[in-house]
């Protein structure tokens, strides 16, 4: 995604690209930023979108809602609810595999407990899970699963959305059986709610076809779009009422956290400051 954002910069005025489709607030706001986006001026796309889901200008477009979520082992986990700041209890020393903290997820899921505790109760946090993780954080969502059911770690953190990919794999069917050796974890799903992110979409700012690059989006953002788009990605839709996939609605309900992802975006800058400061990066024992 950062390829194209760079790309579209550098085309300028001849940039044939008319929208950029693309996932997280990171890439989201980073577009924005770089001056590649424009305001989406549609009744349609703001009446169907949420304000926390589209940027403060209309100048990005939630179209599709992840949840960051605790893939736990149905052999050694016997919790069924737990929440962000259970991660840092020492009962899970050894036992928690994720990804890169400066993965763009993971920034994003610490700038939203910034938000709610604020940067010096978020390092100790993040210190605590640290210090129980299994292994140097490394890979991408699907592994930090493989990790839990090879027995590397009990808990992996992960977005919603893989569960879907790893389920529905027919090239790699071997994701099944990772996958059906978890149940998936809502965190603070009983209280604030569990940190969701986006797929989005921004309009370029030099859009040649700028007309049917908005009905674009319109349609996305339609009752049908949302539908669809949901479908195949098996993530959520932001506009109310659209329903879920079977798949999805399979996992089970859950509560989002209300929080506007416009204030992550301002946050993930102090957040990734975070992960280097205490060493996330360099793993457990470090």
């Amino acid at each position: 995604e950062k390829g194209l954002i760079e790309r579209i910069e550098a085309e300028g005025r001849n940039s044939p690209a008319d929208v950029l489709l693309t996932v997280d607030i990171g890439n989201l706001s980073q577009a924005v930023a770089s001056g590649i986006a424009q305001p989406v001026e549609s009744k349609a796309v703001i009446d169907a979108v949420p304000p926390a889901y589209r940027g403060d200008n209309n100048e990005w477009i939630g179209l599709t809602r992840r949840a960051r979520v605790v893939y736990a082992s149905k052999d050694r986990v016997e919790e069924d609810t737990i929440t962000y700041e259970d991660l840092a209890d020492p009962k899970w020393r050894g036992k928690i595999c994720i990804r890169s903290g400066q993965h763009s997820y993971n920034v994003a899921l610490i700038a939203s407990m910034i938000a709610h505790h604020g940067e010096e109760k978020t390092e100790e946090w993040l210190r605590g899970v640290k210090a129980n993780l299994a292994r140097k954080p490394a890979g991408n969502d699907r592994l930090q699963v493989k990790g839990v059911y090879a027995g590397e770690c009990d808990l992996a953190i992960g977005n919603t959305y893989y569960m879907g990919k790893m389920l529905t794999d027919e090239d790699h069917p071997e994701q099944k059986e990772w996958a059906n050796s978890v149940n998936m974890l809502f965190p603070n799903t009983d209280d604030r709610g569990t940190h969701v992110n986006v797929s989005g979409a921004i309009l370029a700012k030099n859009a040649p076809n700028k007309e049917n690059a908005v009905k674009l989006v319109e349609f996305l953002a339609s009752d049908k779009g949302q539908e669809m788009y949901a479908e195949v990605n098996s993530e959520y839709p932001v506009k109310e009422g659209v329903p879920w996939s079977k798949l999805v609605q399979s996992w089970g309900t859950f509560k989002s956290d209300p929080i506007s992802l416009n204030e992550i975006a301002e946050r993930r800058k102090a957040a990734s400051e975070l992960v280097d400061k205490i060493g996330f990066d360099e793993g457990p024992s470090s």
